[in-house]
């Protein structure tokens, strides 16, 4: 299999994308942060001192997605038409799911900016609350789905 960002002395390059035509991409990444429970209470109450965790993460994600190409040296400047962070609380578990949606027409695909958008909400959330729970563990940061382009549709199996 040829790796698409080395030519043919194995130097590394940004994918030539001129050729491809405009295709309307979607990709959905997801990521949780575990935490203690009184920490999600604290969040849930808004009485974390930095502010509104979650409305805060929700804005950094959104923009980590946009400057993705700018953190990820082959990942190609694109014209982003759409971010949504989600986020689903599950106190009993102690856990935050992060959900990150990004949409674009273009040549090349979201699946690194939707990526990108999960770790920098889940990154400030982790910031934000670290001076009460510096056990935090953030995992499972992965691609859920992503449609548009050659390659066609992915669906990761439950």
């Amino acid at each position: 299999m040829k790796l698409s960002h080395f030519d043919e002395k194995g130097k590394a390059k940004m994918v030539d994308v001129s050729e491809k035509p405009l295709t309307k991409r979607e990709a959905i990444a997801v990521g949780s942060v575990h935490m203690k429970p009184e920490t999600i209470k604290l969040i849930k109450d808004r009485l974390i001192s930095k502010g509104d965790v979650l409305g805060v993460a929700r804005v950094a994600g959104i923009m980590a997605a946009k400057k993705t190409s700018e953190m990820i040296p082959m990942c190609h400047p694109l014209s982003i038409t759409s971010v949504s962070i989600d986020f689903d609380i599950e106190e009993k578990k102690g856990r935050i799911d992060i959900k990150a949606i990004v949409g674009t027409i273009g040549q090349t695909g979201v699946e690194m900016e939707a990526l990108t958008a999960v770790s920098a909400a889940a990154l400030t959330i982790y910031d934000m609350c670290k001076s009460v729970d510096k056990e935090m563990i953030i995992s499972d940061i992965m691609l859920m789905e992503k449609r548009g382009g050659k390659s066609g549709e992915f669906k990761r199996g439950k």
